[in-house]
């Protein structure tokens, strides 16, 4: 089946995934799957298709909905954070169920994970359809849609409650969960780790081009590395396109392929930078009730128990590591044919926008100024 679609139409992968999806719902006879569509959004790793389930329970035919995440064929967006963790969908996988049974962090309920690609051409995972609203990035939820169309309070709830989840993330302890495997054996992790590891990585995605806006960031970066507060799990793509909203709370969080160890604040900046990417690199205003991102900061910190005098530092690591993600982004679309090799995307977007607009505000200061 290789990258194509799970469908109705594929006889084949579709009698595999009935029995599959049978073995893993206790006394439940799978009629037929239908209406596998792909959600409005998705992004650049596992491929993810909504479907239907027809399914008999007790003599009583019903209609249930699930998420099924596979693995692609292209390398992995994120670097790995440990040389054996290269299946993305099974990290996803771990992360979710360690969530599940060792925190309040809500996440969808999982059916199965399966690594055999001789069921459907590659690994993958189902877990049941949550319902919610999810804020797109293409366009802007903060230009269109049911953020704008939501009260001043509402706005203000729902980022709030994005941030009382996060700080849940953060208060997770991993080693009770059983997360150390995304630790290498030997390696302190902490933000020096996190700067090696994506440097490696965008150093190796970039090979013999110059990107100036990235050595200049690293630079800066190698000159502030701020002592941890401590190191714990980290979500790693924290956004609100990353929720699954339902009333302005958190109903399911989603996208666990950059997880790591780390420092809580690293997740902080990445949060942080995203506001900015959707308000200042695009010139969107700051709609009523939203608040600004030192009042982000601030509300995060209290419900971490916590001072977080700065976000600096980490809100311009993520924005670096944001642009390296466009790079391996783009070398995928090559891959595949559907960009030219001469492009220059991989240089200049919204990530480098970004980028650049955070490095104009500390230029010349030391880093004593900074910290």
């Amino acid at each position: 089946m290789g990258d194509q679609d799970v469908s109705a139409d594929d006889v084949d992968g579709e009698g595999r995934l009935v029995g599959w999806l049978e073995a893993r719902l206790p006394g439940a006879e799978v009629v037929e799957l239908d209406d596998f569509r792909r959600p409005q959004g998705s992004g650049f790793s596992a491929e993810t298709q909504i479907f239907t389930a027809r399914v008999v329970r007790d003599g009583v035919l019903a209609e249930e909905k699930f998420v099924l995440r596979r693995e692609t064929p292209d390398p992995a967006v994120y670097p790995q954070q440990s040389p054996e963790l290269d299946v993305e969908i099974d990290i996803q996988y771990r992360v979710m169920t360690a969530l599940r049974d060792h925190s309040t962090v809500p996440v969808a309920p999982l059916v199965g994970y399966e690594a055999d690609p001789a069921v459907l051409g590659a690994p993958f995972f189902v877990m049941r359809f949550v319902d919610g609203v999810v804020p797109i990035e293409n366009p802007l939820y903060t230009t269109q849609g049911f953020f704008v169309d939501a009260s001043p309070a509402e706005r203000r709830r729902m980022i709030e409650n994005g941030l009382r989840m996060l700080a849940q993330v953060h208060a997770v302890d991993h080693r009770a969960a059983g997360l150390d495997w995304l630790v290498p054996e030997g390696v302190v992790p902490g933000t020096r780790q996190q700067l090696d590891l994506w440097e490696r990585y965008a150093r190796h995605e970039l090979g013999d081009r110059s990107h100036p806006l990235f050595d200049e960031a690293m630079a800066w970066l190698r000159a502030r590395i701020p002592e941890d507060p401590f190191v714990g799990l980290c979500w790693g793509d924290p956004r609100p396109g990353n929720v699954i909203w339902c009333d302005f709370a958190p109903a399911c969080v989603t996208d666990f392929e950059a997880v790591s160890i780390a420092s809580p604040d690293q997740d902080l900046g990445w949060w942080l930078m995203f506001d900015h990417w959707v308000h200042e690199t695009y010139g969107v205003e700051r709609l009523e009730g939203e608040p600004t991102r030192d009042e982000q900061r601030e509300i995060y910190a209290g419900f971490a128990g916590r001072d977080i005098p700065s976000s600096t530092f980490h809100e311009i690591f993520a924005a670096t590591r944001y642009a390296a993600i466009v790079v391996r982004v783009m070398n995928r679309t090559v891959a595949r044919g559907l960009a030219p090799a001469d492009h220059t995307v991989w240089l200049v977007n919204p990530a480098t926008v970004c980028l650049e607009d955070l490095l104009s505000r500390v230029r010349g200061a030391s880093a004593e100024e900074q910290s």
